[in-house]
């Protein structure tokens, strides 16, 4: 059902399709289920871009923020600004912006005149200083924080005394899929008859994947017919520094535990088609993180959503989703572990399939329009709260009352006047030469 607002144009800012990165796929997504939900409403996007030239970005893309470029967040800002911009919708990730921590986005932010709502997709625990420091002025800033597990607010809260009327929790958005038997996709892979377990994502070293690969023998052990899927292309980041040097050293370890025949790499970056297709041939998804310290995962919700049985490390939002037997949690870096919580579940279909309903049943909260209604209203709410700030901050000043603005200091005169002899003082034509100066 399509909603009417007095929010008319909304701006979304962080980074976009075609980059991949997980917030860029979030970042198109929650845009365009804004969009369809409040079609009167002009949604668009500023993206930053992490490489010369930028990406062949969509039409919906109307501004690009080069990373380093402290100049072109202030230019961002006076777009939005004579833009009439009713609310800024901010993707905050530290490592997505230029600066000391990320710390160039707060250029932007000083100088807007609307809203801005800021979905967090990090919150640290234990920040460096200037971490803190980015935090601290990006709450300020911000009329609305959005966090999408219950420990993202209370870590608000506790380690950065962020005002509580200030925070929503709206959880991360899925595609709307139905609840179907694995068995309906296997064939279209060519792993029909085998039992599939998959991780999917961004491939870094960071994401625990040789974990499953050495509990993989003792699985296979039992059940021969496994094949895990590792879903996804090599981090960009990863890939600049390192090149495919991760993605070979997981392929010699299948290798060297002899589970060749149960492992597929799909190095590709997969559309929303293809990945819905994927994870609906998985019997169970594994999500074998190494770090605590992750308060959202895109691909966590997904499957989850989906109605998958999932085994995972404890990572924070993993540790709430899966809570009170929606989930299996295994600990980090304990590969006998994660052996035998995938071997329980395989061995008990009345289990894993009561936690499959149970994931599709809260998942159906979690489905773009869903979460695209809850957005609307922070922005309603934000609009509200913030029509006094912006108000004001549109105030001009007398003379008395604002600095002096001097042009800025240009030298290209003397240049033009000078060699290696020096300045010319005077000449009696219009070209000072030797002779005459």
């Amino acid at each position: 059902m399509k909603e009417t607002s007095k929010v008319r144009k909304i701006a979304f800012v962080g980074d976009h399709l075609p980059r991949k990165c997980g917030i860029a796929t979030f970042s198109s997504d929650l845009l365009a289920a804004v969009a369809a939900a409040h079609p009167q409403s002009q949604c668009f996007s500023v993206s930053v871009n992490d490489i010369k030239g930028g990406y062949e970005y969509p039409e919906v893309v109307r501004f690009e923020i080069e990373e380093q470029d402290l100049s072109s967040y202030l230019r961002a800002a006076d777009f939005l600004n004579i833009s009439n911009v009713d609310i800024v919708c901010l993707q905050h990730e530290f490592g997505i912006f230029g600066g000391p921590a990320g710390g160039h986005i707060l250029a932007l932010l000083r100088e807007l005149r609307m809203p801005v709502v800021t979905t967090l997709h990090t919150v640290l625990k234990e920040p460096k200083a200037d971490q803190r420091r980015v935090m601290q002025e990006l709450i300020s800033l911000s009329t609305k924080l959005v966090v999408m597990a219950e420990r993202g607010r209370q870590m608000l809260l506790e380690i950065y005394q962020a005002p509580p009327a200030k925070i929503d929790l709206i959880p991360h958005g899925i595609p709307d899929v139905g609840f179907v038997d694995p068995t309906y996709f296997k064939d279209q892979f060519g792993v029909e008859g085998k039992v599939v377990l998959l991780t999917f994502g961004l491939l870094s070293p960071n994401k625990g994947i040789e974990c499953v690969l050495h509990a993989l023998p003792d699985i296979v052990a039992e059940f021969p017919d496994v094949v895990y899927i590792v879903l996804g292309a090599t981090h960009p980041n990863e890939l600049r520094e390192h090149g495919e040097a991760y993605r070979l050293s997981l392929e010699i370890l299948a290798k060297k535990n002899k589970i060749e025949k149960n492992v597929i790499f799909y190095n590709q970056f997969v559309d929303l088609e293809n990945l819905t297709e994927f994870i609906g041939a998985a019997d169970l998804y594994i999500t074998p993180y190494l770090n605590e310290a992750q308060i959202t995962s895109g691909t966590l919700a997904y499957a989850f959503g989906s109605g998958k049985a999932v085994v995972s490390t404890p990572y924070w939002h993993a540790a709430e989703l899966l809570a009170e037997d929606r989930g299996v949690l295994a600990p980090f870096g304990d590969a006998q572990a994660m052996a035998r919580e995938v071997i329980g579940l395989l061995r008990d279909d009345a289990r894993r399939n009561a936690m499959r309903k149970s994931a599709y049943r809260i998942g159906r909260d979690m489905i773009w329009s869903n979460v695209a209604r809850q957005y609307m209203r922070s922005f309603e709410l934000s609009r509200l709260e913030g029509a006094p700030l912006s108000r004001k901050s549109v105030a001009i000043k007398t003379l008395d009352q604002k600095p002096r603005e001097l042009p800025e200091l240009k030298l290209s005169h003397l240049s033009r006047m000078t060699d290696s002899t020096g300045v010319f003082q005077h000449a009696l034509f219009s070209i000072p030469t030797f002779s005459e100066g």
